[in-house]
């Protein structure tokens, strides 16, 4: 009887499964047909991929490391890291900075150059029918001029400037990053196949892009892409192994599918068949190793390439084993009606993993656009297709919350992602401010949990920590997507942010009698517009003299005592324009102690005397005593005037006379 009731049970649960997946499979099987016919209903031209792009390129902007160009679009990034390399007498300023953080980490710099390029490869009219084109082409040659310099010598790359522990330890802005930037390199005694292989990829793809318009930079980017192919074929090894600072961060699990990587996109650059000989040769050791069953369940990552070499060799050869793994893998994640599939959350984002979820799925509709284009099934170009517009879209609103997953688009977008410089704190703390001072147009956050869970807090990285890998394949599908279904850019886009007040003076009365004031004064650094140093910061306390001059004094009288934090100096009484009354107070602040980095950095104290014979000189009429009188405690005090070199750059000074 018990046996009988566990065979019922067990029948009932199979059964109850058997419904459910074929309940699923034939809602997915109706929504393919609908998709071929035309019918989707969830067609993408609901948003505007033209801003997308535009802003998605943008992001880019914000992560250039070193001297920035005349051009430079945004008004909250300055020059930052122009010491690179100087610990190893080289010169490795540029690049981008990886994340939110100010690392510079070759490996993942040089996998997200390669997608990007290989996006304006594919689908380079939407680059320049959106009017993205020359963005573009600025941000690869701004990324592939560092690599460049960090390519000195046929076995020498740098592959690493900063060190984890102590950039991460500070939470500022890049302009003002005060901690020691070490790098670090691989070379022959101490090689690095893949961050080789992979730069040699990058610049393979981007010699590709820049062809029609500098041929000779194209033919420059070809030379290093070769002899960083040669350098990882004749050295093997991995490069965190060499590079251990990286290995927390960024470690490397193999080096075989960049030796893929490379050749294929040397191939596809050169048209030299050695190339695609040897693409072809690592590619079946690639599938002899152990694991190989298991590349089918993940994607295409800063790590692993296999992924997008099934697609970059069946779209160069045209062979049945490259498509055959590129669909198993493909319709791993878009063919629910399988028993091994990639999970899916209730909202229907195909979610590999909790740390950077949208990065996986971005890159894996990137692919499955390209594999899509290549096929001559319209069933398989549609299936794919759709899955990839169905994950861009769930980015950019068609979730369950309606909200946008791109910083600065769409409705309720990320208002509080990772990123140390956007959002501007002066107090080395990620809760001061409290909102973020810059928007961070165009991230893609990491995004939501399994269950389409997503808390927007700048602490929660898993969720919204922002990358150039992140980027890096959502660029190139919403480039596909705006291909398909146009959109319009922004005309005045950035427009200029609404600042807050960057150098200002907050003051108050600490002692008042008829002949004697003291005054408490603090000068901030809280500059984000860029963060700065202004090394001749001043600020002047005015004060008007008439009373002692009418009772046949001399301001000469007025006695100016101080006590000052270190790097500030006080001098007396200085007269004012043409008032013959007039006089301040000058307090000069060595503006290289002063700086958005920190409680003990940001800001700086002064107290004041003012004295004279009784009866003679009061406070009450001076220009800078007004707002004090006004106004008890501390606050800032616009009469108390903040000045660079002498120049005027916050509050109000008094009339020239007086």
């Amino acid at each position: 009887m018990f046996k009988a009731r566990t065979l019922v049970k067990f029948l009932l649960i199979f059964l109850l499964t058997v419904f459910i997946l074929t309940f699923n499979c034939l809602h997915y099987w109706m929504f393919g047909v609908f998709n071929v016919l035309g019918q989707d209903s969830l067609a993408g031209n609901q948003y505007n991929y033209g801003e997308v792009l535009q802003k998605a390129v943008y992001f880019y902007d914000v992560q250039r490391s070193g001297k920035l160009p005349a051009n430079n679009r945004v008004e909250w990034r300055g020059d930052s890291a122009l010491t690179d390399g100087a610990d190893n007498g080289i010169d490795l300023t540029g690049g981008w900075y990886d994340a939110g953080d100010h690392l510079k980490f070759g490996f993942p710099m040089a996998a997200s150059t390669t997608l990007l390029a290989w996006g304006v490869i594919e689908y380079e009219d939407a680059y320049k029918q959106s009017g993205q084109y020359n963005a573009m082409l600025d941000n690869l040659r701004w990324v592939n001029d560092y690599f460049i310099k960090a390519h000195p010598a046929p076995t020498v790359l740098w592959g690493q400037v900063g060190k984890g522990s102590l950039d991460h330890g500070w939470w500022g802005a890049a302009e003002v990053m005060p901690m020691e930037r070490p790098s670090y390199k691989i070379d022959a005694t101490c090689p690095g196949s893949d961050l080789a292989g992979e730069t040699a990829a990058a610049m393979a793809a981007s010699a590709m892009v820049f062809q029609a318009t500098d041929a000779n930079y194209a033919q420059t980017l070809l030379k290093h892409a070769q002899e960083l192919y040669d350098f990882a074929e004749q050295y093997p090894g991995n490069y965190s192994d060499c590079i251990t600072e990286a290995a927390e961060y960024y470690q490397s699990s193999g080096y075989t599918d960049e030796l893929v990587w490379g050749a294929a996109w040397l191939y596809r650059a050169t048209q030299i068949p050695e190339y695609l000989q040897k693409a072809e040769a690592y590619y079946e050791q690639l599938r002899d190793q152990p694991n190989a069953t298991l590349a089918y369940n993940w994607t295409h990552t800063w790590d692993d390439k296999s992924y997008g070499s099934y697609v970059l060799l069946a779209e160069l050869t045209g062979k049945t084993k490259y498509r055959q793994d590129a669909e198993r893998w493909l319709d791993y994640w878009c063919d629910r009606c399988q028993w091994q599939h990639v999970s899916y959350t209730p909202g229907g984002l195909a979610w590999l993993d909790e740390w950077g979820s949208l990065r996986y799925t971005a890159k894996t509709a990137f692919l499955a656009f390209i594999y899509g284009d290549s096929v001559d099934s319209a069933w398989t170009r549609r299936k794919y297709h759709a899955f990839a517009e169905r994950q861009i879209n769930y980015m950019l609103g068609s979730n369950p919350d309606q909200r946008s997953y791109v910083v600065g688009f769409g409705n309720n977008p990320p208002r509080q992602p990772h990123h140390r410089t956007a959002h501007g704190s002066w107090a080395n703390s990620k809760e001061i401010p409290e909102e973020t001072r810059h928007i961070l147009y165009g991230a893609l956050v990491g995004g939501p949990d399994q269950e389409d869970n997503y808390i927007d807090e700048r602490s929660n990285f898993q969720m919204t920590e922002v990358a150039t890998d992140y980027n890096a394949g959502f660029t190139g599908a919403v480039a596909k997507l705006y291909q398909k279904y146009g959109g319009k850019p922004l005309a005045n886009f950035p427009e200029p942010e609404q600042r807050s007040d960057e150098f200002f003076v907050e003051a108050q009365g600490n002692q008042l009698s008829d002949n004697l004031m003291e005054v408490q004064a603090t000068i901030y650094n809280q500059s984000a517009w860029p963060a700065r140093i202004i090394p001749n910061l001043s600020f002047r306390y005015f004060i008007d003299s008439s009373e002692v001059i009418e009772a046949g004094g001399n301001p000469s009288d007025i006695k100016v005592n101080a006590n000052p934090e270190s790097g500030i100096t006080v001098s007396g009484l200085n007269p004012w324009q043409n008032s013959p009354t007039i006089y301040y107070i000058q307090v000069d602040v060595d503006g290289t102690q002063l700086y958005p980095g920190g409680e003990a950095y940001y800001k700086k104290d002064v107290q004041l005397q003012v004295n004279t014979p009784t009866g003679i000189w009061t406070m009450t009429n001076d220009w800078s005593y007004q707002e004090i009188l006004e106004q008890a405690g501390k606050g800032k005090r616009t009469h108390i005037p903040v000045y660079n070199s002498g120049q005027l750059i916050w509050g109000v000074e008094p009339p020239q006379d007086g």
